[in-house]
């Protein structure tokens, strides 16, 4: 009876699991053959590893039963991660730049709709429907603004939907959904943020034109505060070579001076550096410049304090350097103690050998866990190890 049971138990799971979207376990030409044998358009989930709303999807959305049987009877499912491998060149054809993004590609490998975001079942599903329907795809929407539309609420959608990937497209839409417009509400305004990231987009432009309007929403000095962060942007991309992994600092401490003083560029630049390195695994350089950075940690709150402590745990091993790291999180804990920073420092306690504080630290965490609402399930395995 036992194994029946258990049997029963992993019957019952196996088709829970299958309930949701099936992807294909291959390369993209084959996909692409696939659909077009099948007369189907393919579904691609455009993610990233790091990508927080992405693993939402997989978590909440994507194991669906609804969600399953419409994806899986009408597309040919791609998971692809657009940092890696064939991801890379598929990320710049189809001009990924923002996770996740869904697109929905027929079997020539072209586009007929794409959105993003996390979203609920239903409208995830919707969003499935609309581009099987030729009358809602992003080529049809595009040809009504072209051909003169000018309802508000069809402007603003189209506007969400391809400022993304189109933002000199994006900004002509804005342009005509804001000239309706005699005042701007708070959606407005968040909708202009969100598409004016770089100084050349036309979307920045109407952000610079419209600040008395915006500054009626925002605080002055917020809009300073984005307005400055916009051209930081702006700078990195041009700073950087991608490809060579090289920067021209020469070329940002020129540019960023233009409104920053030389220390602030200074210290800009080598945070970007620092991220950069810690992306491209570079640790050793991420190591040096995090060191330098955070020699005074005075004006760095607790949430920064505990991110930078964190990250030497998982990725640096100088004993030296851990043990800087300890005083970032003790130093996080004292600005603010809560779950997270104490359990950063019965990590780093306990990478460094130090058992004795690391118990006593886990054991903190695991009750400010239990107080705080939080999973303290990691903390607990680290605690049954010391």
């Amino acid at each position: 009876m036992k194994k029946l049971a258990i049997l029963s138990s992993l019957f019952i799971g196996a088709i829970a699991f299958a309930q949701g979207i099936k992807f294909e376990d291959t390369n993209f030409k084959t996909i692409l053959a696939k659909a077009k044998k099948e007369n189907k358009l393919v579904f691609i989930d455009a993610y990233a590893s790091w990508c927080g709303p992405c693993k939402l999807m997989v978590k909440n959305v994507f194991p669906q039963k609804a969600v399953g049987d419409y994806y899986n009877s009408h597309f040919v499912n791609a998971k692809i991660d657009m940092e890696k491998g064939e991801g890379i060149d598929l990320a710049k054809k189809y001009n990924v730049k923002a996770f996740p993004t869904y697109l929905f590609v027929d079997g020539n490998g072209e586009v007929v709709h794409r959105t993003l975001g996390y979203v609920e079942e239903n409208d995830f599903i919707q969003f499935a429907k609309d581009a099987g329907d030729p009358s809602k795809r992003i080529g049809t929407l595009k040809q009504r603004f072209e051909n003169g539309e000018k309802d508000p609420e069809f402007l603003k959608n189209l506007a969400e939907l391809t400022m993304y990937n189109d933002s000199e497209f994006a900004g002509r839409v804005m342009e005509r959904y804001l000239s309706g417009k005699t005042e701007l509400d708070r959606g407005d305004v968040q909708m202009l943020l969100t598409g004016a990231q770089n100084t050349d987009s036309p979307l920045y432009k109407m952000f610079q034109a419209r600040k008395v309007e915006i500054t009626k929403i925002l605080p002055a000095e917020k809009y300073d505060a984005i307005d400055k962060n916009i051209k930081i942007n702006s700078i990195f991309k041009k700073s950087y070579n991608a490809d060579t992994k090289t920067w021209n600092d020469s070329y940002f401490m020129t540019e960023a001076q233009k409104f920053l003083t030389k220390d602030e560029a200074e210290k800009i630049l080598k945070r970007a550096k620092a991220g950069r390195a810690l992306k491209d695994k570079d640790i050793p350089t991420y190591e040096k410049l995090s060191l330098e950075l955070y020699k005074d940690t005075s004006a760095a709150n607790s949430e920064e304090l505990n991110s930078i402590a964190w990250n030497f745990f998982e990725n640096v091993n100088t004993k030296s350097s851990l043990e800087k790291a300890v005083t970032w999180a003790q130093e996080s804990v004292k600005k603010n103690e809560n779950y997270a920073n104490t359990d950063t420092l019965a990590n780093l306690y306990n990478k460094i050998g130090d058992k004795k504080n690391a118990k006593l630290w886990a054991e903190k965490s695991i009750e400010l866990a239990k107080k705080e609402g939080q999973d303290s399930a990691d903390t607990e395995k680290l605690l049954k190890t010391l």
